[in-house]
C-alpha cells in the first residue's frame, strides 16, 4: 500500500482557500457514485498486462469494501474499463506516436476487448446493478472517451469518487474532468495506486490544491454512513 503522504501546509493552503479541511463531506450518498477506474488484468497480471502496476492488487480489499458501503448508501458503483482498439490507434494516433511500434502493440493486445487483459481483476466484486462503462482516452469523461456522463446524469448523480489504477494518469485526468464537468469530485488516497509514493502523493496533491477533495477509505464511509442518514428523510419525502 502507499505511504500517503500530504503536507502540513497542503492542507493548510486548502483550509485557508476553502474555510475547511473537506470541502465535500456533505453530499447525498444516493446522488453519488463510485467510479473504479481500469482495474483490469492489464494493468495488474503478470504475463498478460502491458503495464503492471503492483499496487493495484494492495487497494482491492478497500474498493470492494467502499462499493458495498455505496450501494448501501444508494449510490451507484461504476467500473471503466479500458479499451484499445484498432479504431483508437487512427483516432489517437499521438498516443501511438509516443509509445512507438513495440509499446502500442502490446498495449492493443493486453487491452483489446474480449481479451484476457481487458477483463477487471478477479478479486473484484461487481454485482447485478452496478455500471460498466467502456473508455478509450486516459479521462473517462473527455469527448469521445466513453458515454460515462451521459450516464451519470440520467441517473441524478452529482457526486463522484474516483479509485483506481494509475493514480497520476487514468484517475486523475478522469478525476479533474469530472470536477470540471460540474461534479462534486473526490479521489480516494488509499483506493488509487500508481508506480511509486512518489508519483501516488504528486497526483493527490495537484488534484487537492485545486480541483477537489481526497480522503482515506475509512474517512470515506463514515461519511457515507452519516449522509445516508442525514439525507434518508429528505429521500423518503
Amino acid at each position: 500500500m502507499h505511504r500517503i503522504s500530504i503536507p502540513q501546509e497542503i492542507i493548510d493552503q486548502v483550509v485557508h482557500g476553502r474555510g475547511r479541511e473537506h470541502v465535500f463531506e456533505e453530499f447525498d450518498p444516493a446522488k453519488a457514485a463510485l467510479l473504479v477506474v481500469d482495474m483490469q488484468n492489464g494493468f495488474m497480471m503478470d504475463g498478460v498486462g502491458h503495464s503492471i502496476c503492483p499496487t493495484a492488487r494492495e487497494i482491492v480489499p478497500n474498493i470492494n469494501r467502499l462499493a458495498e458501503s455505496v450501494r448501501n448508501s444508494g449510490g451507484l458503483v461504476v467500473w471503466i474499463q479500458n479499451a484499445a482498439t484498432e479504431e483508437t490507434l487512427q483516432s489517437w494516433s499521438i498516443r501511438v506516436e509516443m509509445d512507438g511500434p513495440q509499446r502500442t502493440l502490446k498495449r492493443l493486445e493486453s487491452m483489446m476487448p474480449g481479451s484476457k487483459g481487458y477483463e477487471l481483476w478477479a478479486s473484484l466484486t461487481p454485482q447485478a446493478g452496478d455500471l460498466f462503462v467502456q473508455k478509450t482516452r486516459f479521462s473517462a469523461f473527455i469527448q469521445g472517451s466513453s458515454n460515462l456522463e451521459a450516464e451519470l446524469r440520467s441517473r441524478g448523480i452529482d457526486t463522484v469518487i474516483v479509485t483506481g489504477t494509475v493514480t497520476n494518469i487514468c484517475c486523475e485526468s478522469t478525476a479533474r474532468d469530472a470536477m470540471m464537468r460540474n461534479f462534486r469530485t473526490i479521489m480516494v488516497t488509499d483506493g488509487n495506486a500508481a508506480m511509486s509514493d512518489e508519483l501516488h502523493n504528486a497526483s493527490l496533491i495537484a488534484f487537492y490544491v485545486r480541483f477537489g477533495d481526497i480522503m482515506s477509505t475509512r474517512h470515506l464511509i463514515s461519511v457515507l454512513h452519516r449522509n445516508a442518514e442525514k439525507f434518508a428523510p429528505a429521500a423518503a419525502e
